[in-house]
C-alpha cells in the first residue's frame, strides 16, 4: 500500500521543484537520500525533509521495511500566490508574486 507525505504552502515555485522530482521517481529511498544530501540549495532540503517523512511514515504506520522502499511518485502542485505591490517611478506600482507549491511524494514497499 503506498505511503505518502506532502508538503503545503511550501514557498519554492513548482518550477524549480519540479526538476528535482523527476530525478526521484522509480528510485530507492536510501539512494534518492543519498542524492539529495550533496545537492546545494533550499529546494532540496524542503524534498530531503518530505522524504524522510514520507520514509518514516512508511515504517511506523505501515510497518513496511526501510530499506525496500522505492519512491513511486513525486510531484509539485502549484499553491496560492501571494500578491504584493512594490513602489515605482513616477506613482506607478508594479505586482510582486510570491509563488509557493504544494509536493507530495508516495513510496511503497519494492515488489519481488
Amino acid at each position: 500500500m503506498p505511503v505518502s507525505a506532502t508538503g503545503r504552502q511550501v514557498g519554492i515555485s513548482p518550477k524549480r521543484v519540479r526538476p528535482l522530482l523527476r530525478a526521484l521517481q522509480g528510485r530507492p529511498v536510501q539512494t534518492a537520500l543519498n542524492e539529495l544530501r550533496f545537492q546545494p540549495g533550499p529546494t532540496a532540503e524542503e524534498v530531503l525533509s518530505l522524504l524522510k517523512s514520507a520514509a518514516a511514515n512508511a515504517e511506523n504506520n505501515e510497518q513496511m521495511d526501510p530499506t525496500r522502499l522505492v519512491v513511486v511518485s513525486a510531484y509539485a502542485n502549484q499553491a496560492v500566490k501571494i500578491r504584493r505591490f512594490r513602489a515605482r517611478s513616477r506613482g506607478r506600482v508594479s505586482r510582486i508574486r510570491r509563488q509557493a507549491s504544494h509536493i507530495t511524494i508516495v513510496v511503497d514497499e519494492q515488489g519481488d
